[in-house]
């Protein structure tokens, strides 16, 4: 506004430092506001849950104040300087290596104590806020992961006790999308958001990058995953030479390679359509290419089209048909994401060629669909 300075601004011209443009990358977090609902969200690597870190290790410093300080952190009972963190409980992997009362983040860990408990959906969450009623401040990680019905859980619970949410997630999967209906509804219902980027993590690049990548180690090469990749894979952080298993990291536009998303619209979806209407022929022959001869696919026809033989050359996108299972996860996704395939044609395309039946399991039961094959 016109006439006021910033307070930092103020006080650095005090000190005879001349006219800056003065940048605050983070404050102590305030625990008098009640009913905040804070989405941190950003790429792997980029301090969404450092940035939590930062709130608990606040909490402490606040939580040695006078007594009378509670009753502006203090509503219905809940004072926002105790902090409950919330782990989401399926993905066990990504934190054996840490202290079972962790909240950890890249580079370190604090110790939450008693603090910390596991939720695996919606109805769990909610029983552990009521079983911890002075906790005024929630650290929710992943939350994007949960039913929709976490969206107003939190929502309720935040307006009713002044409850402060604070919910590191991906808000935007390995296709640079919105990551599920969770993340939209957690996205209209946040008072705050805070956007995090990371450096791209190509070795040839330094630019600024929001979006998250996904990649496979095969024969020593970098394979990009397929548009139609499953969109959720349970699993560690740690980087895997297993070609059946997914890395992760942040890349900027220019180098997220994302193969296979017209060929998913303009081939794949139409052809289990095409199954779900009673016609499962086209579809076996497609996959019966893609798990024999890959060459012979319409899969490989379109990427070669648009990475090899268009102005637009991109071969690095060609790497990754090398990988193994891709019947199977064009499956999982007709099956799991798009319910276009009854059990039954999926069982029958299994057995007719003769597909990975551990692969499709684990992935299916991943993606919250788990078929006996």
């Amino acid at each position: 506004m016109s006439g006021q300075r910033d307070p930092g601004e103020s006080f650095l011209l005090s000190l005879g430092f001349p006219s800056l443009r003065i940048h605050r990358s983070f404050d102590h977090f305030d625990f008098t506001k009640p009913g905040r609902r804070i989405l941190v969200i950003g790429p792997m690597g980029s301090g969404k849950t450092e940035y939590s870190a930062r709130v608990w290790r606040d909490s402490r410093v606040a939580l040695r104040k006078a007594s009378s300080v509670s009753a502006r952190t203090t509503t219905s009972g809940a004072d926002r300087r105790e902090i409950h963190f919330v782990r989401f409980g399926i993905d066990t992997e990504r934190f054996k290596d840490y202290p079972e009362d962790a909240l950890p983040y890249r580079g370190g860990y604090e110790h939450c104590g008693d603090c910390i408990s596991q939720a695996g959906d919606s109805f769990a969450l909610e029983s552990i806020i009521a079983d911890h009623p002075e906790a005024g401040t929630w650290i929710l990680d992943e939350a994007s992961f949960y039913d929709e019905r976490v969206a107003y859980l939190i929502r309720n619970e935040s307006d009713a006790r002044g409850l402060v949410f604070i919910l590191p997630t991906l808000v935007l999967n390995f296709r640079k999308e919105i990551f599920n209906q969770a993340a939209r509804l957690l996205l209209e219902n946040a008072t705050d958001v805070f956007p995090l980027t990371a450096y791209c993590e190509h070795p040839d690049c330094i630019a600024d990058s929001l979006y998250t990548y996904r990649y496979y180690n095969a024969d020593g090469r970098e394979c990009p995953a397929l548009y139609f990749d499953p969109l959720i894979i349970i699993g560690g952080d740690r980087i895997k030479d297993d070609p059946h298993e997914p890395n992760y990291c942040t890349r900027c536009e220019e180098h997220h390679y994302l193969p296979g998303k017209e060929y998913t619209f303009f081939t794949l979806k139409p052809l289990g359509e095409a199954a779900s209407r009673g016609d499962l022929k086209p579809l076996l022959a497609e996959l019966a290419a893609i798990a024999g001869d890959i060459e012979r696919s319409r899969l490989h026809a379109s990427l070669k089209r648009l990475h090899l033989d268009g102005q637009d050359q991109r071969p690095e996108n060609m790497a990754a048909l090398l990988v193994p299972c891709i019947a199977e996860k064009a499956l999982c996704y007709l099956f799991a994401e798009q319910n276009l395939l009854s059990a039954d044609q999926l069982r029958k395309i299994v057995a007719d060629l003769g597909l990975d039946r551990d692969y499709l399991r684990k992935r299916l039961a991943d993606n919250r669909r788990p078929l006996e094959l």
